[in-house]
């Protein structure tokens, strides 16, 4: 039996047998190849290579290629067939103990690559030293070396079929190097201790669609960070402590976070992901980011992490053409490539992608106890055509514009996910006509909990930029959302999307002058916590920020601390916590019967009012005033007779406002109005709104 071993740095290599002396290995050229022949019948079996290296430090490891597969035929074929739930603790690098010898079990999917090799802190970088094993017919390749560490970086080698060397960071890496640099990081077998046992019990059991879901939108590199650009970026423990304490002064649910995978440039605000399996390292490794979500559910927030399977970089570093191929994007470019984003698209006919991204998801869910996936740019991935050219796409087999496996991709994962992580939500960013986003995929629905609302966003936000003498002539921009309110369940966002590109801050989409806009956004606000659907601000949005969102820069805070913007915050806050604390407006934002218009004509004088229900608990009249103008003794038709409490008004001074408000109690009058038997006479303030609560059953 011939043994070959390539050993970096040696002068003089043996094989030492499981029984026996040692047998030495001749050196055959000066770049550390040694060979030797053990005797027949003396096969070394469990054997180990002493190494004597230049320095004459002798010491004695295993032998990589001493040991069996690891990977079990079985596991390689649900990976082919698309359904390994648990693909990211078969590929990637793990640490191992085989044979008493520690170390890490490698794989990397590569199936168009000649060769494959490990490179990392233990061989130089070097190619040569420590080639994979292909295991046919997966495409897969892996190697068990012994004495590698956690901490150790390392990257793949691939050989492509034109001869062509790629240095490829690993797809499944659990943690990588804090940008620019790109290697991937062996970690140590997760042994977090959570404290949220009681959290995640209460969410399997939660009817999440009826309880208060009001959601902060944060990009953790621009939340909080030093005052100029380019200092360091905090950890995840120190942004917990602060988000949490935020979130709770502002009555917030829930956090939901930018794309907080690994990705190589942060101006892509994460949404350019080359590591789906990874937390951004630049705020800390996988334990990090696990005490940052433990520390939110002990305090009762929930976490919505941004997931992004549509599409992917070209960095050349990561998944584009990984093995020299088109192995995780579509071949052909028409079907291949996003151009204005300047990304590839994952190629959803392919099982093995599929399973790359649902496994993904699925190791957010478990590894890091995420409540809630957003799933980004749904919209992209539906359409064939979607932001393209004539000539630039082709049509599906059926003749449409449909990306059919994509849609089947997407009900794929959702029911996956609601299959094996109960108490989590789906959450699609659509903004198409799409028919089906949240319905079930029993039903041919794409099986989403939730959809963001972006046409009530773009309705609302260009009502409000109108001077207040045009809002007439738009009125039904403000009251078309209730035609199609039911089709889905929704997210009101007020995202990062609409403060950045030269589409200004919230504060200046609104007219007027500074007062004017400032109260505009208190309207916006309550109205928002008030109509079906649940409310999502952006960072800065809670104290009004002058400027446009920039990833390189943080939160203007300072500005929070001005008087009317402070006014803006104690309001956000109360409204906020009006919509936890009133079982009507939350429990059936889903349903028609949560809902009912008392005044939605009037838009001469562009003033709205609506009634929020829910069963067993008294209703709330929501009006709202979009002129400058007061409004006293405004009359309301309302179903409960008797006196109506004044939950928040938006005027107040305590907000900010003129103290155009309603006495604290108001009472009915015995006047039918339309169908309503009695009448409420309420003062609606200027630029702003009033919520009032119907008397309690008995």
């Amino acid at each position: 039996v011939w043994v070959r071993a390539l050993v970096r740095g040696a002068r003089r290599v043996a094989v030492v047998p499981a029984t026996g002396r040692p047998i030495a290995l001749a050196q055959r050229d000066g770049l550390g190849l040694f060979e030797g022949r053990v005797a027949a019948g003396g096969t070394p079996g469990a054997y180990e290579l002493e190494i004597e290296d230049a320095a004459g430090v002798v010491s004695r490891s295993r032998d990589p290629y001493s040991f069996w597969a690891q990977i079990p035929d079985y596991d390689l074929g649900l990976f082919q067939a698309g359904h390994h739930l648990h693909l990211g603790d078969v590929l990637g690098a793990h640490c191992a103990t085989v044979d008493g010898c520690a170390g890490v079990r490698f794989a990397v999917w590569a199936p168009n690559a000649q060769r494959v090799a490990v490179i990392g802190d233990w061989n130089g970088f070097d190619a040569r030293f420590h080639p994979m094993r292909r295991r046919d017919p997966s495409g897969v390749w892996e190697l068990f070396i012994p004495g590698v560490r956690p901490g150790m970086l390392y990257k793949f080698a691939l050989r492509t079929r034109s001869g062509e060397q790629r240095i490829k960071s690993d797809p499944f890496a659990a943690s990588s190097e804090r940008p620019p640099a790109t290697a991937s990081m062996v970690v140590a077998p997760d042994a977090y201790r959570w404290s949220d046992a009681a959290w995640l019990a209460r969410r399997r059991g939660r009817d999440h669609l009826a309880n208060p879901m009001a959601i902060y939108e944060v990009h953790l590199g621009s939340w909080m960070r030093g005052p100029e650009p380019g200092e360091t970026w905090p950890g995840y423990a120190e942004l917990a402590d602060r988000l949490i304490a935020h979130c709770r002064r502002f009555h917030f649910t829930h956090l939901e976070l930018l794309p907080v995978a690994q990705h190589p440039y942060e101006g892509s605000w994460g949404y350019q992901v080359t590591g789906q399996y990874a937390p951004n390292s630049r705020h800390g490794g996988p334990e990090d980011f696990q005490v940052f979500v433990d520390r939110c559910h002990q305090a009762g927030l929930g976490v919505i992490v941004d997931f992004v399977p549509g599409h992917f970089p070209k960095d050349d570093f990561a998944l584009a053409r990984f093995d020299g191929a088109a192995c995780f994007e579509y071949e052909d470019p028409r079907e291949g490539e996003h151009k204005t984003w300047g990304t590839h698209v994952f190629n959803f006919r392919r099982p093995e992608v599929r399973n790359f991204l649902i496994a993904a998801a699925l190791h957010w869910l478990r590894r890091f106890h995420i409540d809630a996936l957003r799933v980004d740019a749904v919209s992209s991935m539906l359409y064939r055509n979607y932001d393209r050219e004539e000539g630039e796409w082709t049509r599906n087999e059926e003749g449409g514009i449909s990306n059919l496996e994509a849609v089947s991709f997407l009900q794929e994962l959702t029911s996956t996910v609601h299959r094996e992580c109960a108490g989590v939500l789906m959450i699609a960013e659509e903004s198409t006509a799409w028919q089906g986003v949240t319905a079930p995929t029993a039903m041919q629905g794409l099986g989403f909990d939730l959809k963001w609302n972006m046409g009530w966003m773009h309705d609302t936000l260009s009502y409000l930029a109108q001077d207040p003498l045009m809002r007439p002539g738009v009125h039904d921009r403000i009251t078309f959302h209730q035609w199609y309110a039911y089709d889905d369940k929704w997210v009101l966002p007020l995202s990062h999307d609409e403060v950045v590109h030269g589409k200004k801050s919230l504060l200046d989409k609104m007219s007027g002058d500074y007062w004017r806009r400032v109260a505009q956004l208190r309207l916006l606000y309550g109205y928002q916590v008030a109509v079906p659907g649940r409310p999502l601000l952006f960072q800065g949005a809670e104290f009004g920020q002058g400027q446009e969102w920039g990833w390189e820069r943080r939160v203007d805070w300072h500005e929070a601390e001005e008087p009317l913007r402070a006014g803006l915050g104690r309001f956000l806050a109360a409204a906020l916590g009006l919509y936890a604390a009133e079982p009507a407006l939350h429990v059936r934002d889903d349903h028609r019967d949560g809902f009912q218009w008392v005044d939605c004509e009037n838009r001469q004088e562009s003033v709205l009012g609506f009634l929020r229900k829910a069963p067993g608990a008294p209703d709330v009249l929501i009006a709202c005033n979009f002129t400058p103008i007061p409004r006293h003794d405004y009359p309301m038709g309302v179903n409960t007779r008797g006196t109506w409490t004044t939950l928040i008004d938006s005027d107040a001074a305590e907000f900010g406002g003129s103290g155009v408000v309603n006495a604290p109690q108001v009472g009915t009058r015995d006047e039918q109005r339309g169908i309503f038997p009695a009448t409420l006479r309420v003062t609606l303030p200027p630029l702003g709104m009033v919520m009032l609560r119907a008397p309690r059953a008995g």
